[in-house]
Formats: structure tokens, C-alpha cells, sequence
């Protein structure tokens, strides 16, 4: 019988930094003990332990793939449960898009505000680009209760191309176009149990309007478009058994149209509710609750698993991609921002209800501007009721032109999209006065796209505190430089550092001693294949 070694002769293994590469998360982690809080022994778990110690337990592999709902992952047929969210005025880009297919990730084409025919374009670009066809994607459906059809011209356009994912946001109520598309194509399959075609993301910020979306579409609802022929019998009646959507998104603090309410308060909120429903509807399939809003560092995606999210949809750090359809001078005005250099200002669809939109601050004039628009709408009863001065200075400052060439375009605008807008005007001098300065809210978003060099000052750009939080972490790494960030870095990283996040709680929660850097991974270079 061999002599025991003596407790010097191996001295307890310090931290191996089994968080900070990848092979602290991909390789299991042995906890030995002393008689004091657990060690880590990184390194073969195969191997004698040190003389004295105990072996406490064994943290299996962490992979950033095994973050989130491994049902969300197959219904979508993707490799990470992560989704670059739908940017309007396709500021998320095909190329965006065919980026994070390609990866094993979602990607949601930004199609709000832009028109029917160049939201078809895009469409034929990626079903053509990519390769296979089956990499999956989305589109964006933003309410527009105003223009109900276009909403159903952006259905007609999605079932005709066959797009299979589709994201609805900024719905407050129920639209048959949002109806139509979730049902067209539902049947039965063999045992019986019912086969969607199509798949219908809701975000939202508010439990009542996850209500709609969690419960089926109405049965009125239904039966109209059934008597109009836009479903079959069979559609509405399967529908009427599923909620409308399978993936409901709780979309927290964030860019452009925002609640600003706290993630750690909306997602428990909205999975409740979703239980709730599910259990009285009887769902053999509840829908997935996923988190946006404020995931700019490892540390927030990693809250948001925590808080039990089947996945997570990035925005506002998306623009500062090199896929982005943001102009370079509007990329480069997001590079240095901190949390605090955002703020609300009135929004351009609905701008005489009041309603905000969180947008950047710093080195834009935007959000005091349009402030001051709104002041003037709801102070004054018309364009003719202005006092001159306020005129002279807002065609100086904001419109840069006579305010009856402004009123000449819009009307231009109208006569094409919804004439109904300059009837209203025309019986109502303060509408006539809100759509003049809808113009100035519309256009300002236009310009980041653009470029126009000559309109920087007025460039409105959404963003979320996030954009901060992002660049915070990136400083000093490749990520602090431009040109490397792409969308598809960005989620890696954020994906990757979310495991070790993770896996720093899970020692933690062992009773091992873990040094606050755990909960800081640095941004590294990673690739899909990274082992």
C-alpha cells in the first residue's frame, strides 16, 4: 500500500478562469472541498483529486446553444435562441438578415415605413439569396390603423411569397390582416394535432394587449374573413382552438415606440398571463415568451434566461452593424454613446395622441425640436394660427422652407397613400397643421437612412440605453472598432458571454468564491464552428 501523499505535496488548484475562454463553458468543471467553501479544479474530472479534498460536485458543459427554449430552437429550425429585431425603414437589411440565417440565428426583415412595392423586393432578394431557401427568416407587420390596407397589401405580398415568419408590432388592437396571415395554411396532421404553416411573432410591452395575441383571434373576426374568402372553413376553425401567436416577445425598455418599463417586471408579468391562458384554454402548446429591450451586454442576455426567456431580440446595438441600413455618418454618431445620451420625443404615426418614441440624443437636435412641434400643436388651432415669429423660426430651423411647400408635398404624399387624410384636413385646420408637422417627424427619420449630410442636426435615430450599455463593454476589445462590428459578432459574443455569465451564477450558487470578472467576458473573435 502506497504512502499518502502529504497535503503539501499538492497544493489545491488556484482558478483555472473557467469563465473567460471557451473552455470553461464547453468542458465540464469539477468543485473539491477541503472543509471550506468549494475549489475549482478546472481540467480533467477524471483526475485524483489533491490530498484532503472532496469532490463537492461537477458542473456539467454550458453551451451557448443550450441558452434558452430548446422548443423555440426547433420550431424555428435554428441554432441559438437569438433574434436581430425588425429595425423600420430597413434599417434591418436583407444583407442583415441573410447574415443571421446563415449563422443559426433569426433575423427579421425591417419593412415598416417603407412601401409595398420595395418591401416585395426585398422579399425576392432573400428568398433568391439565400441558400438553401429553407435558412429561416422574417418580415416585420407594423400596425397601421389608418391604413388597413396596407396591412392587407403586406399580407397579400407574405402569403404570395411564402414567407413563413412574421413579426407583428405596435398593435394595440386586433387587424384581420394579422388574423388572416396566422391561419392561412393551417391543417391537421395525421394524429390529428394542428400543423401551422405560418408562424406569428407579437411584440409587445403590455399585458393586455399580450391578451389578444396569446387567446385565438375572435370569432367574428374569423367568420368575416371566411364569408369574404380570405380563409377556409377549416382555417378559422383550427384557429379558433391555437393562440393567434406562438412567440410573444416582452419587449421591455427599448428603442423607438417604448413603455420604458423594466424587463425584471414585464417578462414574469407576461408568463403569467400566458399560463393562465394556456391553462384555461387547454393548450397542449403554450407560446414562448421571449425578452427585448435594454440586451446590450452578456450580463442583461443572461438576465434575461434567467428570468426564464425562451429567447432574446437585440435592436438598438444592431444599427451600429456594418449590415445596418443606417448611413456611416449615422453609425458612427451610435459608436460612443453612453445610456444616458438618449431621449423621448414624439413620435411621427402618432403624433396627436402624444405618444413617444425613445430616440438618440446626443449630436442631434431632433428630440427638442420635435418637442417644440408638439407644443405648437397643441397650442395653437392651425397653421394660420401661428405667431410669426414661431413660424419664421420653425421654416428656418426645422423645415428649412416655406411651410406652404411643406403642406404642398404632404398633400402630394396623400393624394397617392389615403385621401381621406386631406378631406379631414380641409374640414379640420389642426389636422392639416399635425400632417405639416408629421412631415418634419417622418422626413427625420428618412435622413439617417439617406445620409443627407446637410440634415445631420435633424437626424432622429432610435435608440435604447442598451447602445451605452454595448458600447461600455466593447471599449478597448475589436468590438470597440466599427468595422468589426457585424451582426453576427455581435450575437456570438453576446450569446457566448452569456454562458459564462451563467456559469459564474452557477458557481456562485455552489458556495465557490468567484472573483467579479467572471461576471465581465471581454469580446473576442468568435465563429459559428468556434469549439
Amino acid at each position: 500500500m502506497s504512502a499518502p501523499l502529504r497535503r503539501e505535496a499538492v497544493p489545491p488548484k488556484p482558478f483555472h478562469d473557467p469563465w473567460g475562454t471557451a473552455h470553461g463553458i464547453r468542458h465540464p468543471v469539477l468543485l473539491a472541498s477541503h472543509g471550506t467553501p468549494p475549489a475549482i479544479l478546472a481540467g480533467d474530472p477524471e483526475a485524483p483529486l489533491p490530498y484532503g479534498a472532496v469532490q463537492v460536485g461537477l458542473l456539467p458543459p454550458l453551451y451557448p446553444e443550450w441558452l434558452g427554449d430548446r422548443a423555440f430552437l426547433a420550431a424555428h429550425d435554428v441554432r441559438f435562441a437569438y433574434v436581430a429585431g425588425e429595425m423600420a425603414r430597413g434599417i434591418a437589411t436583407v444583407e442583415m438578415v441573410v447574415a443571421m440565417a446563415r449563422a443559426g440565428m433569426l433575423g427579421f426583415f425591417g419593412a415598416a415605413g417603407l412601401p409595398p412595392h420595395q418591401v416585395a423586393d426585398a422579399l425576392a432578394a432573400l428568398a433568391t439569396v439565400l441558400d438553401p431557401p429553407s435558412l429561416p427568416w422574417g418580415v416585420n407587420l407594423i400596425h397601421s390603423p389608418d391604413a388597413q390596407g396596407l396591412e392587407d397589401a403586406l399580407v397579400d405580398t407574405f402569403l404570395s411569397v411564402g414567407v413563413r415568419r412574421v413579426c407583428a408590432s405596435a398593435f394595440l388592437q386586433l387587424s384581420p390582416a394579422a388574423v388572416r396571415y396566422a391561419a392561412s395554411g393551417l391543417a391537421r396532421g395525421p394524429d390529428g394535432a394542428p400543423v401551422r404553416r405560418n408562424r406569428l411573432f407579437a411584440k409587445i410591452s403590455r399585458p393586455e394587449v399580450a391578451a389578444h395575441f396569446l387567446s385565438p383571434p375572435p370569432e367574428r373576426m374569423l367568420r368575416e374573413l371566411v364569408a369574404a374568402g380570405r380563409l377556409t372553413g377549416e382555417e378559422a376553425a383550427i384557429a379558433s382552438t391555437l393562440p393567434l401567436a406562438e412567440d410573444i416577445t416582452a419587449e421591455a425598455d427599448s428603442a423607438g415606440h417604448t413603455d420604458n418599463r423594466p424587463l425584471t417586471v414585464l417578462l414574469p408579468e407576461i408568463a403569467a398571463l400566458r399560463d393562465r391562458i394556456a391553462s384555461e384554454r387547454g393548450y397542449a402548446v403554450p407560446p414562448r415568451i421571449g425578452a427585448a429591450g435594454g440586451l446590450g451586454t452578456p450580463a442583461a442576455v443572461a438576465a434575461a434566461f434567467a428570468l426564464g426567456a425562451a429567447y432574446v431580440v437585440t435592436a438598438s446595438i444592431n444599427q451600429a452593424a456594418a449590415e445596418s441600413g443606417l448611413s456611416p455618418a449615422a453609425r458612427a454618431m451610435l459608436h460612443d454613446v453612453t445610456a444616458s445620451d438618449v431621449a423621448m420625443a414624439p413620435s411621427a404615426d402618432m403624433f396627436e395622441l402624444g405618444v413617444k418614441v425613445q430616440v438618440l440624443r446626443k449630436g442631434t437636435f431632433f428630440a427638442p425640436r420635435a418637442a417644440r412641434l408638439y407644443e405648437a400643436y397643441r397650442a395653437y388651432g392651425g397653421l394660420e394660427e401661428l405667431p410669426p415669429t414661431l413660424a419664421a423660426t420653425l421654416e428656418r430651423d426645422l423645415f428649412c422652407r416655406p411651410l406652404n411647400e411643406v403642406w404642398a408635398e404632404t398633400e402630394r404624399f396623400f393624394a397617392a397613400r389615403d385621401p381621406r387624410e386631406l378631406e379631414r384636413a380641409a374640414r379640420e385646420p389642426k389636422h392639416r397643421m399635425a400632417l405639416v408637422f408629421r412631415w418634419y417627424l417622418g422626413m427625420s427619420s428618412r435622413w439617417p437612412v439617406d445620409g443627407a449630410a446637410d440634415r445631420q442636426a435633424d437626424f432622429q435615430i432610435w435608440c435604447g440605453p442598451s447602445m451605452g450599455a454595448f458600447n461600455g463593454w466593447t471599449v478597448g476589445s475589436f468590438l470597440a472598432q466599427p468595422e468589426n462590428r457585424t451582426v453576427v459578432q455581435i450575437a456570438l459574443n453576446l450569446m457566448e458571454g452569456a454562458a459564462v455569465v451563467t456559469r459564474a451564477q452557477q458557481l456562485r450558487a455552489a458556495g465557490v468564491d468567484v472573483p467579479a470578472e467572471a461576471f465581465q467576458p471581454r469580446p473576442r473573435r468568435l465563429a459559428v464552428g468556434t469549439p
